[in-house]
């Protein structure tokens, strides 16, 4: 093991370790199901103590490139084809170590240097939880980091700390490219349907997937829009239903439909596509579940296929994160954008900044990605 440790930056030796170990597992050095060198064998290699090598492996199982086994040792349990982001390369908002050629990147821990908190991470339990740990830690970063400022009033269509990390989030993970302005904020999708029907109108039609999250149908008839139910089969909404309706507004959720779990593939995609076009109407994508899909690669989003016009693309971080976190957003399509601050852009952002600033650091730091990483590997392991 020809690893070197630099004394003399300013990046932890377990970080330095951590990331060396990274490069080779995910060049094959060290290749799936391999048993990695014992921690004392590390530590005497290296040069470095037992505990800094303990921190190391520890941080490399949180973000599931390895596993460790009870009476056996570290094993590779790394796949290329987990990750959505490339996990060796940084991005340009990464740092070096004094001109030495070490990147450590932004998808590492934003407050890593930490040594009691790395320690303590654990996978998520169920699929979506987000580990306390991390939640923990980035809430006391903020608190430090911003201080007062946490208790000023948001911008009304959120904090653009928060919009710009969604876009660059949302550019590497989903292939789907907005500036910040067209990202409004708020308190969960059910605030958004209402903010939506509000943008687009109570008289025109909407048309439903049949059956769906009886919400959505709720917060549309409670403003006086009328909506059509389509029956969802097995590959999507009914061709001759969707058809023949004279809905000019669709409500779809293409991935995991609930309750009924269907998930549509790119040709029914294109056909909602083609409905649109034909009847000049509006697609809502509400893609809540999209980023915890098996798939070695990421959903085609309806919104990305369009080119961003005629769909609205709603998400949140309920799935992903908890559910007690009531933070959603949605992307407008750009010529929709100054019709939206016409009508609608007095309303208040209803989400804390306080809220905002965490879900930010977590989407620059890199952790958001990581844990959606681990949860996809579980499902596939299920």
């Amino acid at each position: 093991m020809i690893y070197t440790i630099d004394s003399s930056s300013h990046v932890p030796a377990y970080l330095q370790l951590y990331r060396l170990f990274v490069r080779d597992i995910t060049s094959g050095v060290y290749p799936g199901g391999c048993k990695l060198p014992s921690k004392r064998t590390v530590s005497d290699e290296v040069g470095v103590s037992v505990i800094t090598v303990e921190h190391a492996l520890s941080l490399l199982c949180d973000e599931g490139y390895i596993e460790s086994r009870e009476r056996s040792g570290y094993f590779v349990i790394y796949r290329e084809d987990d990750f959505l982001t490339d996990p060796v390369h940084t991005s340009k908002n990464s740092f070096t170590d004094s001109g030495k050629g070490l990147n450590v990147g932004s998808l590492l821990p934003s407050s890593a240097t930490d040594d009691n908190i790395v320690k303590n991470i654990a996978p998520a339990a169920r699929r979506g939880d987000f580990p306390f740990s991390i939640l923990a830690k980035t809430m006391r970063k903020v608190l430090l980091d911003k201080s007062e400022s946490i208790l000023v009033k948001s911008p009304n269509q959120g904090s653009e700390e928060l919009r710009t990390e969604i876009s660059r989030y949302l550019a590497r993970s989903r292939g789907i490219f907005v500036d910040s302005e067209q990202i409004v904020v708020g308190a969960g999708a059910e605030y958004l349907y209402g903010l939506i029907a509000q943008l687009l109108g109570s008289d025109l039609i909407y048309a439903t997937e049949n059956p769906c999250y009886n919400k959505i149908v709720k917060v549309y008839e409670s403003l006086g829009i009328k909506c059509d139910p389509i029956t969802l089969s097995s590959d999507g909404l009914y061709s001759p239903e969707l058809a023949a309706t004279k809905a000019h507004v669709l409500h779809v959720t293409p991935f995991n439909s609930f309750p009924s779990g269907i998930s549509v593939g790119i040709s029914k995609k294109k056909e909602y596509l083609r409905w649109a076009d034909t009847r000049n109407g509006i697609i809502i994508e509400d893609n809540y579940d999209s980023e915890l899909t098996v798939s070695s690669k990421a959903e085609d989003t309806l919104f990305s296929m369009s080119g961003g016009s005629r769909v609205i693309y709603l998400n949140t971080f309920s799935k992903t994160i908890a559910p007690s976190l009531r933070v959603g957003y949605m992307l407008l399509p750009a010529d929709l954008l100054k019709c939206f601050k016409e009508k609608l852009g007095f309303y208040s952002c209803t989400v804390p900044l306080f809220e905002q600033y965490v879900l930010a650091d977590l989407l620059r730091s890199g952790d958001f990605e990581r844990h959606i990483n681990r949860v996809r590997r579980k499902k596939r392991m299920q």
